[in-house]
């Protein structure tokens, strides 16, 4: 029996890691043989389909009316170095405070090809970065991360807590000094030059290309490992390194992409390392925001005293009471992030106000299990009720527009959330159970 494509690259990213771990002191001078066939038609099947379109207006459907032809020319076009790397559709999306973010939109060749290359240079790296990392590695995720910083300060019996903020990050990356990181363990060519490519493609903004010297594109498929490659070497590894042993404190680091918090037991070394912390960023090219990075106290508050609180991945971190009374850090949505979620769920009502109700049900109901899938943590059911509640007042508001007479008053509305009811509240992420888990 013949074995899938799955099989064989998961082998082979097996063999990849092998010889990670074997040179850990020089480079892997050849990965580019890997790159087949096989190896494309693995990295098309793990490539989102569903996305926007980039600038050429690929889309999935398109493309495979003739997907091995379409795959073998691509193949061969980035051995050869004939593959140009074609300009970012630049979008926004809205950030909290009445910001935006800026994403590249890759066309769909750029995220197949990224892809391949990623399914080659993640199993070299995986075996460097540290346990203190959770964004966008295999595995692990913002939940862990949480956990793992809920942990910390419990273990602790509470901090100092250092709230850092890196300003515009993926805008300021040092390309050179990053492409120097990814060849000190990856010296292949073929892979060099494809990431150079990347790298300086240029973006299309409102039928406008430019061609910005710093950063790194967000959206790409390539980007969060990059990413972790420049904030391993900028952060984690200083601080496990460095950093940490001149410390006579406990102390703890949990990253997920460039959001990061810092715990110290002790006060002086916490204002030591806030001071210390801009000159490294400073040192490859990056900056902590001064007005949004804070020292906290977060120690164990007294019996009569209060302590101060930090949002970390969207939830305010804060000290409350255990069913037992005991102190304990509990965690509840944030109310920017809240604030967010409602909007857009009013944002989606209104442009759908004529849908059929059965079908904006369905809808909502989806939505609503996507906020308790990431916000349902212990202790975090009143927010969720207010998530839940919110939904159900603009659901309302919008039905109510559809007709002029205005005839949906409340008594009615429920009768039709009867008919059509919208999932309740639900913790997903019980730190109990992950408790028992980790005793069994």
């Amino acid at each position: 029996m013949e074995a899938s494509d799955s099989t064989i690259v998961s082998t082979r990213q097996a063999q990849i890691a092998k010889l990670g771990r074997q040179l850990t002191e020089q480079a892997i001078t050849s990965l580019n043989h890997h790159l087949d066939m096989v190896w494309m038609r693995e990295a098309y099947r793990r490539t989102r389909k569903d996305g926007a379109a980039g600038v050429d207006g690929q889309t999935a459907e398109s493309y495979e009316r003739d997907l091995e032809g379409n795959l073998g020319d691509l193949l061969e076009r980035a051995k050869s170095g004939r593959y140009v790397a074609p300009p970012v559709r630049r979008a926004h999306i809205p950030k909290e405070g009445g910001e935006t973010r800026p994403i590249g939109i890759p066309t769909l060749e750029d995220k197949v090809l990224q892809r391949a290359v990623v399914m080659l240079l993640e199993p070299i790296w995986e075996q460097r970065f540290h346990g203190c990392s959770y964004g966008f590695r295999p595995g692990r995720g913002a939940h862990d991360a949480l956990e793992a910083l809920w942990r910390h300060i419990m273990s602790q019996g509470g901090c100092w807590i250092i709230d850092a903020d890196i300003r515009k990050y993926f805008d300021s990356v040092d390309r050179g000094r990053l492409q120097e990181l990814v060849r000190k363990r990856v010296s292949d060519g073929v892979i060099g030059r494809l990431i150079g490519k990347w790298l300086h493609a240029g973006v299309m903004e409102e039928g406008v290309v430019s061609y910005p010297e710093m950063g790194t594109p967000q959206g790409g498929v390539i980007s969060p490992l990059l990413s972790n490659i420049y904030l391993d070497e900028v952060l984690d590894d200083w601080f496990q390194k460095v950093a940490q042993p001149r410390l006579s404190g406990r102390a703890f680091l949990v990253r997920y992409a460039d959001d990061f918090v810092m715990g110290l037991e002790w006060k002086d070394e916490a204002a030591r390392m806030m001071a210390v912390l801009p000159k490294r960023f400073e040192r490859f090219g990056l900056t902590i925001h001064p007005d949004k990075t804070r020292l906290v106290d977060f120690r164990r508050p007294a019996p009569a005293g209060r302590a101060e609180t930090f949002e970390f991945l969207g939830f305010l971190h804060y000290w409350g009471k255990s069913p037992d009374a005991k102190p304990v850090v509990r965690r509840k949505t944030a109310k920017r992030r809240l604030a967010r979620g409602l909007k857009a769920i009013s944002a989606w009502c209104r442009r759908n106000l004529h849908r059929p109700v059965a079908d904006q049900a369905q809808a909502l109901k989806l939505k609503l299990r996507g906020h308790y899938q990431y916000y349902g943590l212990t202790g975090n059911r009143p927010s969720l009720q207010r998530f839940y509640r919110g939904v159900c007042a603009r659901w309302r508001y919008w039905l109510n527009r559809r007709s002029r007479k205005r005839d949906l008053p409340w008594h009615r509305f429920f009768h039709l959330l009867a008919a059509h009811p919208l999932p309740e509240p639900e913790v997903v992420h019980s730190i109990y159970r992950s408790t028992a888990k980790s005793l069994t």
